[in-house]
């Protein structure tokens, strides 16, 4: 694997596990956060892995996936569903309120376990080319 590429996935995972740690501190919109971060990432690895080229500065998930040609819909629907937490988990204008008062643990679970999957499955996709 290309070291830029290991780097962007060693981010990945870094903020996976900061995910999961504000998960279990009750700390949901930070998790949210951090699980669309992971999601971003890896989509940035494979990137730059796959198609040998520098990852745009954007932080669209869907966007990401459609430079990387991605079908799989499992995983085109969790980045559907991680998408607008890059904004909605920070900004009181984006979440309607408070993102610490908007996010529950149900729903940082489900991202993080989204985000989760996305990771795995870069990985995967970027081993099979190896």
């Amino acid at each position: 694997m290309r070291p830029e590429a290991e780097e962007w996935l060693r981010a990945a995972e870094d903020d996976l596990e900061d995910a999961r740690i504000l998960l279990r501190a009750g700390r949901y919109a930070g998790a949210a956060f951090h699980a669309h971060q992971a999601a971003e990432k890896a989509l940035k690895a494979a990137i730059v892995e796959l198609r040998r080229e520098l990852p745009p500065r954007i932080h669209n998930l869907v966007r990401l996936a459609d430079i990387l040609g991605i079908r799989d819909e499992e995983i085109l629907e969790a980045l559907r569903r991680l998408n607008p937490h890059y904004r909605v988990a920070r900004y009181p204008d984006a979440a309607n309120g408070v993102p610490m008062e908007v996010y529950s643990e149900a729903i940082a679970s489900e991202l993080v376990l989204l985000a989760e999957r996305v990771v795995s499955w870069v990985r995967e996709a970027i081993a099979s080319r190896a």
